[in-house]
């Protein structure tokens, strides 16, 4: 799609969805804004840089002011610090969205649902008891409402755990990747053997482009498309095959062993309270995604490649 007067992007957040956006929409010639804290180019050509604290409402309305569409990839770095960080992080931008008038487009995760026993679909009730759910729910509650008040044009696109390049520590898959190609045996948290979908993070890029510009796609979820699921160890040994390297041993975190762990590390106690997602299959239904916009996943040798690749 040509570049208009109207087809003006921010992107807040320049983590691996935020580069993703910022380079689909660069490449068919969207002028962007990339917004983080620090100014740190993403390396994306075309794309302009701004360094602006965004729970600063009023210089992010300043900043989004004018454009067609305000993305929130946005993904505070310290766990442990969501409880703190998010709120007015999330306040500030959907401020900025209804005083400029863009649309709203959220990268959300799947916590707001709490614990399933059957594949997730976009109309399970946000029905989290964890901190961390809770508080993801409350952040696309407040969008909802906004939206359904005619404050807001607002969509959330929500995908499972993320594979692709530049996802690194923050992926359950990726972290491993590096020890696992030199040979070493890995640990992973929860079991290993049990489905699991895993979401490219390229796919949910495109997802989260594609929901903002269809207007009949505001006001509610959507899930990334993403592949069939595999366990971890699966996973993890497709990732390493595709760079031509042999399986790993696979040990597995749970129990008393996790619980000892989160004794001395902040982020496994709060990685505990999500451990229902890897104690059971964990499946995505993204077929309501597909069918509206057409999109397909990746191809998973593809994105075992590309995770392999860092």
């Amino acid at each position: 799609m040509p570049s208009t007067p109207l087809d003006r992007h921010v992107v807040v957040g320049a983590g691996p969805v935020g580069r993703h956006v910022a380079s689909l929409l660069a490449a068919r010639g969207s002028s962007v804004t990339v917004v983080t804290r620090s100014g740190r180019d993403t390396g994306v050509p075309g794309v302009r840089h701004v360094a602006l604290d965004a729970s600063d409402a009023d210089a992010l309305s300043r900043m989004v002011e004018g454009s067609h569409v305000l993305y929130n990839c946005a993904n505070p770095g310290d766990y442990t610090e969501w409880e703190r960080v998010w709120p007015p992080l999330a306040a500030s931008l959907l401020t900025a969205a209804e005083r400029s008038g863009a649309v709203y487009a959220i990268t959300g995760n799947l916590y707001p649902y709490g614990p399933v026993d059957a594949p997730l679909t976009e109309d399970l009730p946000d029905a989290a008891t964890d901190h961390k759910g809770v508080l993801r729910a409350r952040l696309w509650a407040d969008a909802l409402a906004a939206h359904r008040d005619g404050r807001v044009r607002a969509v959330e696109v929500r995908s499972s755990d993320f594979m692709g390049p530049g996802v690194g520590g923050n992926g359950h898959v990726s972290r491993v990747v590096p020890a696992a190609s030199r040979g070493k045996a890995v640990t992973m948290m929860g079991r290993t053997d049990l489905p699991h979908t895993f979401t490219d993070v390229q796919d949910a890029a495109r997802t989260l482009v594609a929901a903002a510009e269809d207007p009949g796609a505001h006001g509610r979820t959507w899930h990334t498309p993403s592949n069939a699921p595999r366990s971890q160890e699966q996973a993890l040994t497709d990732v390493l095959a595709s760079a031509g390297l042999p399986p790993v041993r696979v040990r597995s975190l749970r129990g008393a062993g996790l619980a000892a762990v989160g004794l001395f590390s902040p982020l496994m106690r709060e990685l505990r309270e999500l451990i229902y997602q890897w104690e059971r299959p964990y499946v995505l239904d993204d077929s309501a995604a597909r069918a509206r916009f057409g999109i397909e996943p990746t191809p998973w040798d593809e994105v075992c490649r590309r995770t392999a690749g860092g």
